[in-house]
């Protein structure tokens, strides 16, 4: 059934998209056999209505107009449907190319390749290693192992309340919690969700690993503002436990790591395409410092250093 309806929507948009002149209901129904084998007119109308509402969910657009003979009519004009001109630079490109080789999650991982390759089929560039033609033994990745993380994320971008069973870490047992998720956040290799808890009336941290059973939407608007993104990812990495104790020193190669500067406490720039920043020294900074590869070097304290060196050993052992 699934599969009939498939065709039935795609014979439909190649009518209205191959037609010059607005084609009735009449017409239609004598050019698509779903619709010629539909038990009565009222049948086919229904059926008729809910294609074209579905089409147009899809993004197809479909004008409605009269035609000659005075019937109403429906057309969908192809400039109307068409995507304009891309145009990327080779910086624009290699952003997306990198974004595009984030995702480990299997649904966003095809996702993300299948926008690309249609990308580069429209004439996006192709990008370009930033050091060497050699594949680097770093790359971006965003794991996702938590069953919690997809439904989660629709029920953010839908703003639909979510109902989870979460267990503490220093709980014995699971607690049922009622949630209007805001955002998800990566920090430190682990996902957590940040949202408005109803029992507790306040903002709240979840961490997804913690998240036990399935997750459940439930209807209705959420009862809280949702706040900025910014100020909710300083509140993820607060709840995190990333609280620095410490500072450490690094060089930085002129140019890059933003988001370490952005972070730095002083920054002093050499002469020689590498800068020196003290940063906040707290757990987990080695692992956010090995995803810079090359343009880090850690100069103290000697632990940080250690534990850098310890954790790119363990990639080029692969």
């Amino acid at each position: 059934m699934a599969i009939a309806k498939s065709e039935r929507l795609m014979n439909l948009a190649l009518c209205l998209l191959g037609t010059r002149r607005p084609l009735s209901k009449r017409e239609l129904r004598g050019s698509i056999e779903a619709y010629l084998e539909a038990s009565g007119d009222d049948a086919f109308n229904r059926m008729f209505e809910r294609d074209k509402d579905d089409l147009r969910e899809l993004g197809l657009v479909i004008e409605t107009v009269e035609n000659l003979e005075g019937e109403t009519g429906y057309l969908a004009r192809r400039d109307s449907n068409r995507l304009p001109p891309i145009t990327l630079d080779a910086e624009e490109a290699a952003a997306l190319g990198l974004a595009a080789k984030v995702w480990q999650q299997a649904r966003l991982a095809g996702a993300a390749s299948g926008a690309l390759q249609k990308l580069r089929a429209a004439g996006m560039p192709e990008a370009e290693d930033s050091y060497d033609t050699q594949p680097s033994a770093l790359e971006p990745r965003i794991p996702v192992h938590e069953t919690a993380f997809e439904p989660l994320m629709l029920a953010c971008r839908d703003r639909r309340p979510v109902v989870f069973d979460y267990r503490k870490a220093n709980a014995a047992r699971p607690e049922t919690r009622q949630v209007e998720p805001w955002t998800l956040e990566c920090w430190r290799g682990h996902w957590y969700l940040a949202g408005w808890d109803r029992d507790r009336g306040a903002e709240r941290v979840f961490r997804l690993s913690r998240i036990t059973g399935k997750v459940r939407s439930r209807a209705g608007a959420f009862t809280a503002p949702v706040p900025d993104v910014s100020t909710v990812r300083e509140t993820v990495e607060s709840w995190a436990g990333e609280t620095a104790t410490r500072s450490a020193r690094i060089r930085l190669r002129a140019g890059c790591g933003y988001p370490l500067r952005a972070r730095a406490r002083a920054v002093t720039e050499g002469g020689d395409g590498w800068d020196e920043l003290e940063i906040p020294y707290g757990h987990g900074l080695d692992a956010w410092l090995v995803e810079f590869g090359p343009d880090v070097v850690v100069l103290e304290p000697a632990d940080l250093r250690a534990d850098v060196v310890e954790r790119l050993r363990a990639v080029a052992k692969g």
